[in-house]
């Protein structure tokens, strides 16, 4: 079964938390923080991990849409994140960035663009916890899925088997129940899903669907 993580990019920001409280079943809470410079948007920062870390008990996979993270990793983990992901495309020293993260007492996440082929991350591999295969271009929700992302789940999910390694796959962007067994099948551990769920009346019912259809 598929593990799921909203996001809250997809929430309503002027009441977030009680969005947040109304879904039942998450396995993380999936956290943008955006830059405008990596990508073209803005989104939350320290403060706002540091508030859901205070109020919610679910895990916070909060995803660092940033240049140079290395810079803030840290204090993100200080601030509550359980996992800390980086983009390999966003620094020169993706490996210093990792081994802050996984100094500092949280889980390392490398994040790969669809258009970054997954040579950039190999050498990574057996340090990190998680691997985010990025589904859309990064930046804003509500985005459609690219197809194109299966091939390199499945790939990446190769690499791990032959290498022994134990990290998760994550997948983000357009997930829903028309492709979540699809990822599923190729190797995905974890799904974010933001508008799918947030955008629906009953957000738990939204969460359950996507663990029903990968049992």
């Amino acid at each position: 079964m598929i593990k799921v993580a909203p996001s809250i990019l997809s929430a309503n920001p002027a009441n977030l938390m009680d969005d947040i409280n109304k879904v039942q079943g998450a396995d993380y809470l999936h956290v943008d923080v955006m830059d405008g410079s990596f990508v073209p948007n803005l989104s939350y920062g320290l403060n706002t991990v540091e508030g859901l870390a205070k109020s919610t008990n679910i895990k916070l996979d909060v995803h660092l849409m940033i240049q140079n993270p290395e810079n803030y990793v840290e204090k993100f983990v200080k601030a509550g994140a359980s996992i800390v992901g980086v983009h390999v495309e966003s620094t020169q020293h993706i490996a210093r960035a990792i081994q802050i993260i996984k100094n500092a007492g949280a889980q390392a996440e490398v994040v790969i663009n669809p258009g970054t082929p997954l040579t950039a991350l190999e050498e990574l591999l057996p340090e990190v916890d998680q691997v985010l295969i990025m589904s859309v271009n990064p930046g804003f929700g509500g985005q459609k899925f690219l197809e194109t992302s299966i091939s390199k789940v499945k790939r990446l999910s190769a690499l791990r088997q032959a290498r022994g390694l134990e990290f998760d796959i994550e997948i983000d962007g357009g997930i829903g129940e028309q492709n979540v067994r699809a990822v599923y099948d190729a190797g995905v551990d974890v799904a974010v899903a933001g508008s799918y769920v947030f955008d629906a009346e009953d957000y738990s019912k939204q969460v359950q669907t996507l663990k029903d259809l990968t049992k």
